[in-house]
């Protein structure tokens, strides 16, 4: 907050809830239901101690009130891949990774952590409304300047970047990598950043998560 500008977010995808096939759990009740008859029986991938994918799912077990092991890994990829392989039980991943492994069969999707369904997928409910309200967890990307550039270069950069973001081919392309457009002022950004920091601040201390 005090080293960089916020210019504006460019765009974002909303972590999933995923699952290995065998797993028996088609929703995110069922699931709860599963891991309280289960406790320290099932367990989640991670990209790595510390990382958002671990914060996500110690958020989950908290507002849950369920039990379940951290598996964590050196990367996003080698963590699907083990959810994929059915040496993990569940992970909540950003989509770009994880949709192609749902197309095709090898995990199941049960919700997406957004305050709304998303455009993408728009059958597949949130995990707010399937009964954790409040539970959000997206991957955005920003575009921040060093602090202390000039406010008229802040606003020409940030109207660069939503002239782009308007253009079909931008939007199109963004969408078939998962990601969904934004843009917003950076006033905007500058409070999203705030609570964001907020936010996970208050999950780490409850959860006593810690970084490798």
């Amino acid at each position: 907050m005090k080293d960089l500008a916020p210019i504006t977010v460019i765009a974002s995808t909303p972590y999933m809830l995923i699952l290995h096939p065998s797993v028996p759990a088609k929703s995110v009740k069922e699931l709860i239901k599963l891991a309280r008859s289960r406790p320290g029986q099932l367990n989640y991938a991670s990209a790595g101690s510390g990382t958002a994918s671990h914060l996500a799912g110690e958020m989950f077990k908290k507002m849950a009130g369920i039990e379940v092991a951290h598996i964590p890994y050196k990367g996003v990829g080698p963590a699907v891949t083990d959810v994929v392989a059915g040496h993990v039980s569940l992970m909540l991943s950003g989509l770009p990774p994880a949709m192609p492994q749902v197309k095709a069969g090898k995990l199941r999707a049960l919700a997406i952590a957004d305050a709304k369904r998303s455009a993408l997928i728009p059958d597949l409910p949130t995990i707010a409304e399937s009964g954790l309200p409040g539970f959000v967890v997206e991957n955005w990307i920003g575009l921040l300047a060093p602090a202390g550039t000039p406010a008229d270069i802040i606003a020409r950069l940030n109207s660069g970047v939503l002239k782009a973001l308007n253009a079909a081919g931008v939007r199109e392309k963004l969408s078939a990598q998962g990601f969904e457009p934004a843009g917003n002022a950076p006033q905007q950004f500058s409070a999203q950043l705030k609570s964001e920091i907020e936010k996970w601040a208050k999950v780490i201390k409850e959860t006593g998560v810690k970084a490798d």
